[in-house]
């Protein structure tokens, strides 16, 4: 298994993850759309994918971008993305992705990695506190959508 960071090449094949996805979360599959989303973030480098390898096909991925943190006057990362195909469940491939995640927070001189994932989502809810996530109880998260 080979986890390494994302590129064009990859841009078919992490569009077909990235699409699936997006189904997982209730959304309408569009496979063009989500090639076209993934190629601009991958052409202007404003976020960091890095996939799961094996035999040349991709397994997973997880997306990750850049904020900052006033309070604290350092880079932050939001861990956005994180998907694994349901074929692939089970093998550790998710932590070894979030291990790359950590390794790119740690590299960047970051003071941390945030993440958001729905009540409903069983498995991110076990996963996250055993790759070290705490559940932060202490802030409402609020949304505004146009």
């Amino acid at each position: 298994m080979n986890y390494r960071k994302a590129n064009l090449n990859d841009l078919d094949s992490l569009a077909i993850l990235f699409d699936q996805y997006r189904v997982f979360y209730k959304k309408q599959a569009d496979l063009p759309a989500a090639r076209a989303f993934l190629k601009e973030r991958l052409t202007k480098g404003d976020s960091n994918v890095y996939v799961a390898e094996s035999d040349n096909e991709l397994l997973g991925f997880v997306q990750l971008y850049p904020l900052f943190s006033s309070t604290r006057m350092k880079k932050l990362w939001l861990l956005n993305d994180l998907f694994v195909s349901a074929t692939h469940r089970g093998k550790g491939i998710s932590k070894k992705l979030i291990a790359k995640a950590k390794n790119l927070v740690k590299e960047s001189g970051a003071c941390g990695m945030y993440l958001e994932t729905g009540h409903t989502n069983h498995i991110g809810n076990q996963l996250y506190p055993k790759t070290g996530f705490k559940l932060n109880e202490n802030s409402n998260f609020y949304e505004w959508d146009v």
